[in-house]
């Protein structure tokens, strides 16, 4: 599109000044000649002189008819040298006044510049105010930002992990590429597109790759930004917001946290006429309002869609909703190209196995776990990562900082160490759990002394009651350890016993999985379905029902500890030997772990045979 060039009185203003000092140059090289001032007295003792002008340190005159300077041009002048000359003047009949040195040029600018200066301040001012929209004149205008199609620099190629989002979005590219596609049969573009997702996979980034694919302007501004103290002036950036868009169309609208604005109504403790009822209110008009074959696509993302008011979801609003999930194994390792394409490498990185690392984690995680492997280069002085940069990445985010500088008194440092292999021992020696990578005896993070490091190296979505089973042995395992080793235990189970607790809970509450219960789900309702936070306070099932909840609860605990008690009783003396070689390399990993993991299967083998 042709750019249209406005006027500016900056223009006039240049013209101006260039015109005033050409004038002078041209005035200074031909009208008026510079001479010495030794030039000057010889022509005045000569009566060559008919007036001069003197100001405090020139001396402008004219030649009488018939005389000229040495370049033929009758008026001149020249540097004043003698301070008092007017008694050579008189005794040579020369006419002579004085005069106040006066600059035309310099006085102009003396006050065009600072006018200058406070027009461009007042005019910097006024375009701040108005791009941030503050004040009390811009309380009902969007705060959203425009990127316009050159300014989206995210293309579909800049996002991985999330293809069958991608896919869906699809018709949302066609159709503001090629939309007589659609209304020449009849078709017709859904009105609101809803992410919906745990944080971090990417929604964001999805809505701006379908903008920069497009190239159409963009709008971008969050579900809160609506909200404000005064009453009616969400409801007033809503329509503001739709009337900037339609003039733009075709056009995205995307409203980042949606749930912050279209929560549902009737639930509110101020009644059901506040301010954030009233901006929802005024969206579903605007939603009802505007074609969609006009080009105005609204798109939303949100982490909590169980909470959006129904009116939003239904058909005709937002009617297409598209799950931005966690990645797979694949898009993991996808993703992890991206980013590690962006920083400098030392050697060949096998994404492949990063990604067998860090199961379960989203987009965000991964950039994370890329720029704390950069990081660690930095600090090693490397000039660039390695694979065992981003393995100590992960290690750090899923563990903590690595705290080599906290001292550990003998007793307490043995302790960890069995506790530790009790953990390892009883994951190495039970179907179903995560491989163990890395048995550690340096404390890290808040308050971990130790870790057993365990990563799935496969994506998991089912798991089987015994592998649930196994996995409360597994974290039961170090304190059996120290029961076994020293006849009591501490406190550095306390997280084990609450993670255990949960899974055990689950199985009884969520899965089903007690004989004495049944199929019954007796989980607490409205759970959020990507945030991982509790549903709402309340029990759905009787006191009779929760104490048989808590008998089986114990029941599974008890057995499982049990289980990780006779491992570990079974393996007293390898555990022994092991503990001294981790008590004196602090850490047990490659080639050790695989000859630590093969002694503890012979062994069980070997007990069972």
């Amino acid at each position: 599109m042709k750019k249209q060039h406005k006027f500016s009185i900056w223009y006039v203003l240049i013209g101006v000044w260039g015109v005033l000092i050409l004038h002078n140059m041209l005035v200074s090289m031909f009208a008026t000649r510079s001479i010495p001032y030794s030039e000057f007295l010889q022509l005045v003792k000569e009566k060559k002189v008919a007036e001069v002008s003197v100001t405090g340190n020139m001396i402008e005159g004219k030649l009488n008819e018939g005389q000229t300077a040495s370049d033929r041009s009758t008026m001149f002048r020249t540097v004043r040298v003698d301070t008092d000359i007017s008694d050579l003047l008189e005794e040579n009949d020369v006419k002579f006044t004085g005069r106040i040195d006066s600059n035309f040029l310099g006085n102009l600018m003396s006050w065009l510049i600072p006018m200058a200066l406070f027009l461009g301040i007042w005019f910097f001012i006024i375009t701040r105010m108005q791009r941030q929209q503050t004040g009390f004149m811009s309380l009902g205008k969007n705060k959203g930002k425009v990127y316009m199609d050159e300014d989206v620099k995210v293309r579909f190629d800049n996002v991985a992990g999330v293809d069958e989002s991608k896919q869906e979005l699809e018709e949302v590219l066609n159709f503001l590429k090629e939309p007589e596609r659609f209304t020449r049969i009849g078709g017709q573009i859904p009105r609101g597109i809803l992410l919906v997702g745990p944080p971090g996979t990417g929604k964001t980034l999805l809505a701006k790759a379908v903008a920069g694919e497009s190239r159409v302007p963009f709008f971008s501004l969050s579900g809160s930004e609506f909200v404000e103290l005064f009453v009616g002036m969400g409801a007033a950036r809503v329509r503001d917001l739709f009337q900037q868009a339609k003039q733009k169309a075709p056009c995205i609208i995307f409203i980042d946290e949606l749930d912050a604005l279209g929560k549902a109504r009737g639930f509110s403790g101020v009644g059901g006429h506040d301010e954030r009822e009233q901006t929802l209110n005024q969206l579903l008009v605007e939603l009802d309002g505007f074609d969609a074959n006009e080009g105005v696509i609204l798109m939303a993302a949100t982490n909590r869609p169980e909470i959006l008011d129904p009116a939003l979801l239904r058909p005709g609003r937002f009617d297409r909703q598209v799950l931005v999930d966690r990645p797979d194994k694949k898009g993991r390792a996808d993703i992890l190209k991206i980013y590690i394409n962006r920083v400098k490498t030392l050697e060949e990185i096998d994404t492949d196995k990063v990604a067998a690392m860090t199961a379960g984690m989203v987009g965000a995680d991964l950039a994370n776990v890329v720029n704390e492997a950069t990081l660690l280069a930095v600090r090693a002085g490397k000039e660039g990562i390695r694979f065992s940069d981003l393995e100590e990445a992960v290690e750090r985010i899923v563990a903590g900082l690595e705290k080599k500088q906290r001292l550990i008194n003998p007793q307490e440092k043995e302790i960890v160490a069995y506790h530790e292999l009790g953990h390892a021992f009883v994951a190495m020696s039970l179907a179903g759990t995560d491989q163990v990578q890395k048995i550690s005896i340096i404390p890290r993070g808040i308050a971990a002394l130790g870790y057993t490091l365990q990563l799935p190296t496969d994506d998991r979505f089912l798991l089987r009651k015994t592998e649930l089973l196994n996995r409360i042995a597994t974290l039961l395992g170090g304190r059996a350890a120290e029961d076994i080793v020293f006849g009591d235990v501490s406190t550095g189970a306390h997280n084990d016993l609450s993670r255990a607790t949960d899974i055990a809970r689950s199985m009884v509450a969520e899965y089903g999985m007690s004989e004495k219960l049944g199929q019954v789900y007796y989980a607490p309702p409205q759970k959020a379905a990507f945030l991982n936070a509790p549903g709402e306070p309340g029990e759905p099932f009787s006191e009779q029902t929760a104490k048989m909840m808590d008998e089986e609860i114990k029941t599974i605990i008890d057995g499982q500890y049990k289980t990780a008690y006779d491992i570990l009783a079974r393996n007293r003396d390898l555990l022994d030997d092991w503990a001294a070689k981790l008590l004196e390399k602090e850490i047990i990993e490659g080639q050790s772990l695989e000859l630590l993991e093969a002694q503890v299967r012979r062994s069980e083998n070997e007990s069972e045979n």
